[in-house]
């Protein structure tokens, strides 16, 4: 459930629960055990066949100290709103909400989902939302 507290407007709001609940769609067909890339492309069928705009391996740009310096990209990115980092492993560590966080700073975006695929049961409470405020 999206915390209260939270400054996100209604259709953003909307948007998460629809993503989550196309993420749960790709794990209770495929289960457990795949790669990462799978789960991807997958997801993306997914949001396309629930008509949410998305675009798979986003290229962003990352900048120290006013200079570009490369680009990164994130798994998916939903409607220019929604950050999507896709895992596949045993159990996510510290790392794996750093890189969200981290992907939600250069993208300028407010919220975004780690979700790990390589769990028993993927539920909306056992993914990691994190939400930034750059008001």
């Amino acid at each position: 459930m999206m915390r209260k507290d939270t400054k996100l407007d209604a259709y953003t709001e909307d948007l998460a629960y629809r993503v989550i609940g196309a993420a749960i769609e790709v794990h209770r067909v495929l289960g457990p055990g795949l790669l990462e890339g799978i789960y991807e492309k997958a997801l993306c069928i997914e949001l396309a066949e629930r008509n949410i705009g998305f675009n798979q391996q986003k290229e962003i740009p990352v900048s120290y100290k006013e200079h570009s310096i490369g680009n990164n990209f994130v798994d998916i990115l939903v409607e220019d709103r929604i950050v999507l980092e896709l895992k596949s492993v045993d159990r996510l560590h510290p790392v794996h909400q750093a890189q969200i966080i981290t992907y939600l700073k250069i993208s300028h975006k407010q919220l975004g989902f780690l979700i790990n695929f390589n769990t028993r049961f993927l539920t909306r409470r056992n993914q990691t939302l994190c939400f930034i405020d750059f008001s």
